[in-house]
């Protein structure tokens, strides 16, 4: 390649004649196929790259899909920050359209680098210009990744109560119509007036339906159920095994079912405790109902509170219930993790950007989650002291290496496979604290990584 065409380059402008001629000699030119990719993210770094001719498109992968972070266009350079950083590509480049480039290797790169001052100057200027678009571009995409964290966690944990109320629901129509049917019975029952006011007592007893607060074991309970549908058998009432278990789960007995036998006639024990049975049904499906929609409006609540809609930029927030609606919306990928709180009764509210906060302690715990695995303990301590609160979320995972953790808050950087993680949680997290004139500190040890962010009770004002 002859000089005058490197010298259009702006990375090249600057280079002597001398210069010029030594890289053209040591550079090696080649030709990219539409859509191949030059350099795989993940891969170690040994050559940065010239683009020549045409262009090329640098691609970020995340849990979801590529993201297209960059062009890069005759004239720009990339690769650059593997060789400088010594670290694996983070990120791949593939060829739009059948392009050319100049490939530097890394011991030509660092050679040229040490002797042309303007050379270094100029990958300078790239490399800083490079981490603010990149990061920029990125940070943004992991919002909206974040966005889809936050979707795919509600969906998930909606998808739960709701299956439960439209099956209890359904189940309820078909509980409902027994009961109704039971109930046109019990008038052709020949029933004094004193039975038909104990009959009474029973309907209130189902209105006021109310689980048993130490439900037996299922052995026990087996054992209960079998007991009764004995017991009614033996006095000849027919079908006893349909409803014998829901009278068992609801905390009836032989003793309490003998007792209606000395209250009613014997010809009205079947049929009332039928009635009976449908109608604790009802309820007990009634009370599941109850309870899918409570989670249901749990969980829109916390998402609520998590984004912080329609409040202002600056909130008195709740650091607590920040960490508990974060615990909500990560709950899928918490399962089979212990959890442990140890809160601050006394931890005053502080003023912050409510919804920032909840993005580091989703990044956090995110990381500490998948560091874990699906086993092991999540402990959450927060504290006051000195018009500061003192927030701990320490995980039982394998720990970061000594010789990294120095670099975890860096852009970009990430232990995890290609496509798992962007390498930006944890430098969000830290931009975050940083930006609420807090600080964010790791100790880390095999069993025991602690992440300890300290923010004021009360910002700058």
């Amino acid at each position: 390649m002859n000089n005058e065409a490197l010298r259009r380059l702006a990375l090249f402008a600057d280079l002597s004649d001398a210069d010029l001629d030594w890289l053209s000699s040591h550079a090696e030119p080649l030709t990219i196929a539409a859509g191949a990719p030059l350099i795989r993210e993940g891969e170690p770094g040994d050559s940065a790259f010239v683009v020549l001719d045409g262009e090329f498109e640098v691609v970020k992968k995340t849990e979801r899909q590529d993201i297209v972070v960059a062009v890069r266009e005759a004239g720009e350079v990339f690769g650059e920050m593997a060789l400088i950083d010594q670290a694996p590509r983070n990120a791949t480049v593939r060829a739009v359209r059948e392009s050319s480039v100049l490939r530097i290797s890394e011991d030509t790169f660092k050679q040229l680098l040490g002797q042309s001052p303007s050379a270094s100057l100029a990958i300078l200027q790239t490399v800083s210009r490079r981490l603010r678009q990149n990061e920029g571009l990125v940070r943004q995409n992991e919002k909206m990744a974040a966005l889809g964290t936050l979707a795919a966690g509600l969906a998930h944990e909606l998808n739960n109560p709701a299956a439960a109320v439209r099956r209890s629901a359904n189940q309820l129509m078909t509980a409902l119509a027994d009961w109704v049917t039971e109930m046109t019975a019990l008038p052709s029952l020949s029933m004094d007036a004193g039975q038909l006011q104990a009959l009474e007592g029973l309907r209130a007893r189902i209105e006021d339906h109310r689980t048993p607060a130490s439900a037996p074991d299922a052995l026990v309970q087996s054992d209960l159920t079998d007991e009764m549908q004995a017991w009614l058998e033996q006095r000849n009432i027919p079908n006893a095994w349909q409803f014998t278990p829901v009278l068992v789960s609801n905390g009836w007995d032989v003793r309490a079912v003998s007792d209606l036998e000395t209250r009613f006639p014997a010809a009205a024990l079947g049929p009332i405790l039928r009635w009976l049975a449908a109608g604790l049904s009802v309820y007990s499906l009634l009370d599941d109902v109850k309870v899918g929609m409570e989670r249901v409006s749990e969980i829109v609540k916390a998402v609520k509170a998590y984004s912080y809609l329609d409040q202002a930029p600056i909130q008195n927030v709740d650091v607590h219930e920040g960490l508990d609606n974060t615990l909500v919306i990560l709950k899928h990928k918490l399962t089979g993790i212990e959890i442990v709180r140890e809160y601050d009764p006394d931890l005053p509210h502080i003023e912050a950007h409510g919804s920032e906060l909840n993005q580091a302690w989703t990044n956090i715990i995110d990381n500490a989650a998948y560091a874990m695995g699906g086993s092991g303990r999540l402990k959450l301590r927060t504290a006051a002291q000195d018009g500061q609160v003192e927030i701990d979320i320490q995980d039982s995972g394998p720990g970061i290496p000594p010789e990294i953790q120095q670099r975890i808050f860096e852009p970009f950087f990430t232990t995890k496979p290609p496509g798992i993680g962007t390498g930006l949680g944890l430098h969000i997290a830290y931009n975050i604290v940083n930006n609420h004139y807090g600080r964010i500190q790791l100790t880390s040890q095999p069993g025991d990584t602690c992440f300890q962010i300290t923010l004021p009770v009360q910002l700058p004002h």
